[in-house]
């Protein structure tokens, strides 16, 4: 039965369950955390918890693993203590110690898979430089130009950025009726019956098809209404996707690592950019048809992840929240190097996947809601430049050739620094990343703004700083905001909400991606490119706000513990920032003062334990 209490009185009794008292009479330590993630597997006996384990199995056509899923159950209860555990045999300990000591070990069936998400996440990328080049070349096909080969004031610039936005307008309308059909319970638009009858693979194999025929459509085009209404279809694949692969991603990683594995999606997101901009530059040659192969060699990764999808299996948290336990238990032995660590993931997901369905269902919405959209919704200034930058370097002074070539520099600067934070999401945490990037971003875009001011001395001296501070910006992007947005959306939501709130998180994101992208050539011409570049400088300071306010931590805990992270009242989570984490900060960090560490206002039970007992 769902509880009928407030969500407020619901996170007071949360929030208590999780903050025993933990006073050192020494006064060493006075607390280690003051808000626990807790393991609702040892509220009960290892007697009772070996039961439950194997009266799951029985009731749910798994009687034959009724053995393993007891033996499993003792180590989701002591995930820490299994090599004392008599019931484990040598196997099973030695598959655990080895998961334990090498972090980055898994089933080739689980790399394949995340790899191949990651592939389709290319075509977005991909497409956003497919249009940067074409920019150069698609209006004067159309007759949006003067005789100098500039776009036309007025009309033609806001159909040339309409061009551009509308893949991400359509993908955030597609998510918003999605979102608000379901909540009003009258069926969802496109993504909820797509996951429901067909799956999450099944979602991604069909709109595979719809990116890969749409760009091949868009080449084709014969006038700029062909070319917006082929990119509209375009924005509605792109949509559905975006609301399914980062999940599926998140559904299958283990939590040691999620962070990492889902963070594929951001690296061949940028590229997925570098090579639109490699494919810009190859075909730059053909004549008056360059810009049509731009636009459509964007089909190549989805029509790869139409193909791959085929290999691999659903996600075992879809099967297991409709209820197909057995065949869920089956794709997660296929992800994981060893059954007992199968069992293990499997049983304690649907353990607190319970817990979820009496204690969240419909409380936590909201507030996760803002949770989420309060990073991914100012995702959007390097969107911009992504559609753009040819067009911004060819204004300060490019050739059309040099501005693809600058172009092509940026996209490998994306992919070169995207590649260390699959090393620091997952350590650093999704927090502190974009609170230690988004300020830098500010700086490098303002100054890449006021570096257009300057318009004597030799070419070089002018181009010289724009394409240093956009290249810097990029920087700053790749190692924070870039990776982090979709990653934290696909995984803070609980699972009987999961689609819903990934839904709002794209609309949120391609909808403002898209409204940057179809007002940046007329704000170029009515505020300038300097005031352009200020006014997104303006919107990564106030992300930086928002971040510090209301994103939590997630690192390396379970899709199913953080509705307990988000079940911390947002007034005690801001008080905690401000009061004491804040000038903690300053005191260490800035004024280099060798102070203690205060307590942590969130931290698994086991972690706790272990600081416990030192």
């Amino acid at each position: 039965m769902a509880d009928n209490s407030s969500p407020d009185s619901r996170d007071e009794k949360t929030t208590a369950r999780s903050q025993p008292e933990m006073a050192d009479p020494t006064g060493r330590r006075q607390s280690v955390a003051l808000n626990i993630v807790e393991n609702p597997l040892r509220r009960f006996s290892p007697e009772k918890t070996v039961a439950d384990a194997r009266i799951f199995a029985e009731s749910h056509d798994m009687a034959e693993h009724a053995d393993l899923f007891g033996r499993a159950a003792l180590v989701a209860r002591e995930p820490n203590q299994f090599d004392g555990m008599t019931e484990l045999d040598d196997a099973e300990r030695a598959a655990l110690a080895y998961e334990r000591d090498h972090k980055w070990h898994g089933s080739k069936m689980l790399w394949y898979s995340i790899g191949l998400c990651a592939i389709g996440a290319a075509t977005q990328g991909w497409d956003q430089t497919g249009s940067n080049g074409a920019n150069l070349s698609f209006p004067q096909e159309f007759g949006l130009t003067n005789e100098l080969g500039e776009v036309n004031p007025g009309r033609d610039e806001w159909i040339v950025g309409v061009v551009n936005a509308i893949i991400f307008l359509t993908a955030g309308l597609v998510t918003w009726l999605l979102d608000w059909s379901d909540v009003r319970n009258s069926g969802a638009f496109i993504v909820d019956p797509l996951n429901h009858y067909f799956g999450r693979r099944g979602e991604i194999f069909i709109t595979a098809c719809i990116l890969t025929a749409t760009p091949i459509g868009s080449g084709f085009a014969q006038s700029w209404q062909g070319l917006f209404a082929a990119r509209f279809i375009m924005g509605i694949g792109i949509g559905a996707k975006n609301a399914t692969v980062p999940i599926y991603s998140a559904e299958m990683a283990p939590a040691r690592i999620r962070g990492a594995l889902v963070m594929f999606w951001q690296l061949w997101v940028v590229a997925g950019i570098f090579l639109g901009f490699c494919a810009n530059v190859i075909v730059k040659d053909t004549g008056d048809i360059s810009w049509r192969l731009q636009l459509g060699s964007a089909f190549i990764p989805s029509f790869v992840l139409g193909i791959g999808i085929f290999f691999c299996p659903e996600s075992p948290r879809w099967l297991m929240k409709h209820g197909k336990h057995a065949k869920g238990f089956r794709s997660m032995i296929i992800l994981r190097d060893h059954p007992i660590i199968a069992a293990r993931d499997f049983y304690y997901s649907n353990v607190i996947y319970a817990e979820e369905l009496k204690l969240a269902r419909g409380a936590g919405y909201f507030a996760r809601l803002w949770d989420c959209f309060a990073v991914p919704r100012i995702r959007r200034s390097n969107y911009v430049i992504s559609f753009y930058s040819s067009s911004i370097f060819q204004r300060v002074g490019y050739t059309a050739e040099q501005a693809l070539y600058a172009s092509l520099g940026y996209g490998a600067v994306q992919v070169v620094f995207t590649i260390p934070t699959l090393f620091l999401i997952d350590t650093k945490g999704r927090r502190t990343l974009t609170l230690a990037t988004f300020p830098f971003m500010a700086i490098f875009l303002l100054a890449a703004g006021l570096s257009l001011l300057k318009t004597t001395g030799s070419r070089g001296e002018q181009i010289g700083p724009v394409v240093l501070f956009v290249y810097l910006f990029t920087i700053a992007y790749s190692l924070g905001e870039g990776p982090v947005a979709f990653q934290y959306s696909a995984e803070v939501f609980p699972t009987i909400q999961r689609e819903q709130g990934m839904a709002w998180a794209v609309c949120i994101n391609n909808t403002f991606a898209g409204i940057l992208s179809l007002t940046f050539p007329r704000m170029q011409s009515v505020m300038t490119p300097t005031g352009a570049f200020g006014f997104y400088a303006g919107l990564n300071l106030i992300a930086w706000f928002m971040i510090f306010c209301f994103v939590r931590e997630t690192k390396q805990l379970t899709l199913e513990e953080l509705d307990q992270v988000f079940s911390v009242p947002t007034s005690k989570f801001i008080g905690h920032e401000l009061t004491v984490w804040l000038p903690y900060f300053i005191k260490r960090h800035i004024l280099r003062k060798n102070i203690a560490k205060p307590p942590q206002i969130i931290e698994k039970d086991d972690k706790v334990k272990e600081l416990v007992d030192e």
